[in-house]
Order: C-alpha cells, then structure tokens, then sequence
C-alpha cells in the first residue's frame, strides 16, 4: 500500500514526513516531486576499491546547466531535505526523467524508516543531456510499515548516511567489515 496526498499531508501534520523546502504544487497523487539541488560530485579516481575511501570533487551546476556524459557517473543531491519516521520511503524518477535517459539511482532508491537528510542521487545518462539546478529529478513514495521499529536508522550507531548534507555524499561501503 502506497500513501495517498492526503495520507502524506496528514503524516506531515503529526511530523512523521518532513519536507523543506515543501510546495504543495509538487504533491501528487501518491507522491512527492523532488529536485536536483545545486551540487553534483565525481569520483577523483577512475578505479574505486570497495575497502577504501573514495573521494570525490563537488562542483555546482551553473545556471546555464551542466551536460552529463555517459559512461560517466555523477553524485547528485535533492534540493529537499526530508524526514521519515514512520514509513518508508522509496525514491524513483520521473517518467520525464526517464524519457530523457537519465537514471537518478543505481541501486539505492529505497530509504528506512528514520532517514533524515537530502537524498544523495547516482545518476548516469543514455546519451549527452544537460540538466539544471531545481530541475525535477524523482518522486518520494512512502510505504506504510508492517509491525514495531526496535531501532530507526537515524538512532542507529552505526548509519552511515544519516543527515546527509545538501551536497552528494560518497558510497561508506569502505566503513563495513567484510
């Protein structure tokens, strides 16, 4: 079950989903609109090693836009920072996104319950596309939960993504033991 507008306006009165910045115009049906923000990033190394930090450069899109490159990966962020607390919440793009070969995440487009910060994007593209702060990214769903959280993810000790800034932030697989 999906909530519906009215379901997530009524979770945003009791402060189980935050959204901020938030604009009614961007509320669906039964989703969210979010935006890219501001910053894209870049691995600074052509060879990432899964058990060690890689860095990467952030730069900012300027008004003119930014065109992505396939066969290049690109960090991203929303403009929106948001809150879960109750429900978790799934991050997908957008039919138009997608009809312009863009995909916003590789694998990750799903959140736990009690994930606070801007969502980092892994985005890559088909073909050259330029693409423009503010612009619609994705959509946020919110799944209702099944039974009792014992430990929400931004109470864990060990999460590794919470509050995530409004810059992208780089993959802390590096950070598990394996």
């Amino acid at each position: 079950m999906i909530l519906s507008d009215k379901r997530i306006l009524e979770e945003m009165e009791k402060g189980t989903i935050k959204i901020v910045p938030y604009n009614r115009e961007d509320l669906g049906s039964n989703s969210y609109d979010v935006h890219l923000g501001a910053n894209l990033a870049v691995y600074d190394s052509a060879e990432l090693d899964a058990k060690a930090h890689n860095t990467i450069s952030h730069f900012e899109i300027p008004d003119e836009g930014y065109v992505l490159q396939p066969h290049a990966f690109y960090l991203g962020v929303t403009q929106e920072y948001t809150e879960t607390h109750a429900h978790v919440p799934f991050l997908e793009g957008k039919s138009s996104t997608g009809r312009l070969g863009i995909d916003i995440h590789a694998t990750a487009g799903k959140g736990d319950v009690g994930f606070c910060g801007n969502w980092t994007l892994e985005i890559s593209v088909k073909q050259p596309v330029r693409v423009y702060k503010g612009m619609p990214i994705g959509q946020l769903i919110y799944f209702p939960v099944d039974g009792e959280i014992e430990v929400k993810y931004n109470q864990k000790g060990n999460a590794k993504y919470s509050g995530q800034p409004n810059k992208p932030v780089e993959s802390m697989m590096w950070k598990n033991k394996f």
